[in-house]
């Protein structure tokens, strides 16, 4: 690591929902809206920028652990801000408390934590992982 992320470090991710990131089962019945999936992996990348500045060129954070709280839909058209602030370092495991809201509701709230990994010692043991792999896929 460059430096050890700092409690408060934060940043945000914007998505706008639209055709790529609403649910598929939406139809004359039931409202387009941003699909959960999607509302989560922008957290995600909101906790992932909060942290890059401290990683080294062969590292990146990993996610680990999600628990969030689905708590109101965002038509399509609407701007979701997501947000993430490490609220805990135990070495190379951060931990985030992310939060998102589309200008009318708070959308979710809950916890991320994230692992720093050194990419080439990741890469070694995927490798080791498919060499090991009899089950044919």
């Amino acid at each position: 690591m460059k430096m050890v992320p700092r409690i408060g470090m934060s940043a945000e991710e914007r998505v706008i929902v639209g055709p790529s990131n609403r649910i598929v089962f939406a139809d004359a019945d039931m409202p387009a809206v941003l699909a959960t999936p999607w509302l989560v992996a922008h957290l995600e990348y909101a906790a992932r920028n909060a942290i890059a500045s401290c990683l080294e060129e062969q590292e990146r954070s990993v996610g680990t652990f999600v628990e969030v709280e689905h708590l109101a839909p965002s038509p399509e058209g609407f701007t979701v801000v997501c947000k993430a602030r490490v609220i805990r370092v135990d070495g190379a495991v951060v931990t985030f408390q992310i939060e998102a809201h589309d200008g009318v509701d708070t959308v979710a709230r809950g916890l991320h934590r994230r692992r720093i990994i050194d990419v080439h010692r990741f890469a070694r043991g995927i490798e080791r992982k498919r060499q090991g792999n009899t089950s044919g896929a």
